[in-house]
């Protein structure tokens, strides 16, 4: 077998050093959604009064004990609108993840009701689209838990014509076929009164639930009528007039009961049980020091591979051609996939003999794994004439049109059209995470601070002026810090750029948890219908 034979010395000064400085990074992460879960947890008592559960535990209740669960973007809005990333983080105003509910894998997306009344930011509005676009795309079941105050005012402009796409997704979930439970454990009015509307199953909370267009105070200036919000919308009206609801609950643990109830009635295959395949020869662990803590020194995707792979069995595409960009066959978790990984610049054999990977992988319906760390299509005279806008144009197309599914993990850089490439965020991978080492940008700070500066020189040349160094010194060093900031791993998160900041030691786990996803996806068979089921 093609074993990887890899010469990483973890006893060595420089691999604990590049351990030391991945586990900073990841230590801030942790810290950053730490916060998150600290800040909602803070309203416990407050919730314990009302006889409520907090948003956090009506999902630990809802989902099977012990079963994985990938949590989907939780420091979406970081240090974007009014989360500061301290007191004020929120995540996105929700707690969205792929887990199992009663053996069957689903999406669950809940309300942070104990964050701001669980209000939508625009991030927050990103990370729910994106919950149901995970939901559409590898038909899983959704279930909302639902307490929200519904969107921030401040941020109306930003929320408002986007939200309407949550509704159409609604739809169209239920005209693919896939069904979607709401649990109204609170508030869901104006607008949002039209989730457990769209919804196919909705459980409501006796005394809790209040899901109307319009409040009293609206109403009172509307038409002028006097109405409470028990009458206006209450869980019995809804139980027992409108219909509107199909289950009633006395309490969030009975509510989450009758929704886990509902998952197990439902006629939907089982989750794939994780694990499988033969571990790597070497431990997890060494995926702490495999990145350079200076993110300019090179290393081998290799040693990625051979610690995420089955039995670190990989056999490599045309090894000696384009040897900068590594494609080859392995398998994680007993499924087999294609790997194209990075170790320098993509040269424009590189691009040939990816975009004949990817073609090939999709002609025999294997799963891609991109592995980003790159600088980018290589430049300068050289490339030009050897073709590489041609052939990079051609490994762009085979991404963009693979049929297969395409999962990313950005492990460092994530530079210029490398990033489109290797199948970034605008190339619609099915899943994509990030190391805490990850960067992404059009280009690192030094080289767009030096593109700066050789273009100031040649105009001031042009215009007959003098170049105030000083001036030009200041100008360089805020590109820097400006593109240092912007392309970090939390930066990059915080806007979706990817699907969440993972530890290096989870990535197999991760990888496997996807892979069967996709492949269940692939062998579920839906009942869609035009319109999707209508409440009557």
């Amino acid at each position: 077998m093609p074993v990887l034979n890899s010469r990483l010395n973890p006893q060595s000064p420089e691999f604990k050093a590049n351990a030391e400085a991945m586990a900073a990074k990841l230590a801030e992460v942790r810290a950053l959604e730490e916060k998150v879960r600290a800040n909602s947890a803070a309203k416990k008592e407050r919730f314990e009064e009302r006889g409520q559960l907090l948003p956090r535990e009506r999902v630990a209740r809802l989902l099977d004990r012990d079963a994985p669960f990938i949590e989907i973007a939780p420091l979406a809005g970081l240090k974007m609108h009014d989360d500061d990333g301290d007191r004020g983080a929120a995540g996105g105003g929700m707690v969205t993840g792929i887990g199992v509910v009663c053996g069957k894998r689903c999406v669950v997306s809940a309300s942070d009701s104990a964050i701001k009344g669980g209000t939508v930011a625009p991030m927050g509005l990103k990370k729910s689209l994106r919950a149901q676009e995970i939901a559409l795309e590898n038909k899983l079941p959704m279930i909302h838990l639902v307490e929200s105050g519904g969107a921030n005012l401040l941020y109306q402009a930003e929320i408002f014509v986007d939200g309407g796409r949550g509704f159409a997704n609604q739809a169209r979930l239920s005209a693919a076929g896939i069904p979607q439970i709401a649990v109204v454990h609170g508030s869901s009015t104006a607008g949002g009164a039209y989730l457990p509307g769209l919804s196919d199953y909705v459980v409501l909370v006796r005394g809790k639930s209040r899901i109307f267009l319009a409040g009293p105070p609206l109403v009172k200036a509307a038409i002028g009528e006097d109405a409470g919000e028990e009458e206006l919308g209450g869980a019995d009206l809804h139980g027992e007039v409108t219909g509107l609801g199909e289950y009633v609950a006395e309490d969030d643990a009975q509510a989450l009961a009758y929704a886990r109830e509902i998952m197990d009635k439902l006629n939907w295959d089982a989750a794939t049980p994780p694990g499988g395949g033969e571990a790597p020869a070497y431990p997890a662990d060494e995926l702490m020091g495999v990145v350079p803590a200076d993110d300019r020194t090179p290393y081998d995707v290799k040693d990625v591979i051979a610690r995420i792979v089955d039995a670190s069995d990989f056999l490599e595409f045309k090894a000696r051609y384009g040897s900068e960009t590594v494609c080859g066959h392995a398998r994680i978790g007993g499924q087999l996939v294609g790997i194209l990984g990075n170790n320098g610049p993509i040269q424009p054999e590189g691009s040939t003999k990816a975009g004949q990977f990817i073609q090939l992988c999709d002609q025999s319906d294997t799963p891609l794994i991109f592995l980003q760390n790159t600088t980018g299509y290589m430049v300068g005279t050289r490339a030009e004439a050897e073709g590489a806008i041609k052939h990079g144009s051609k490994m762009i197309q085979a991404v963009a049109n693979a049929r297969v599914p395409k999962i990313t993990i950005v492990l460092g850089g994530s530079y210029g059209a490398g990033n489109y490439g290797m199948c970034g965020r605008g190339f619609d991978p099915r899943f994509i995470f990030a190391w805490p080492s990850a960067r992404t940008a059009v280009m690192g700070g030094a080289q767009a601070a030096k593109v700066m500066e050789i273009i100031t020189r040649a105009k001031n040349e042009r215009a007959g002026q003098e170049t105030d160094e000083e001036g030009l010194k200041a100008m360089s060093d805020m590109i820097k810090a400006s593109l240092e900031e912007q392309s970090h791993a939390l930066f990059a998160t915080a806007r979706l750029w990817d699907d969440g900041i993972v530890d290096p030691r989870d990535t197999r786990a991760l990888l496997i948890e996807c892979l069967n996803i996709c492949a269940e996806a692939g062998r579920r068979v839906l009942k869609p219908n035009a319109f999707g089921v209508a409440r009557l």
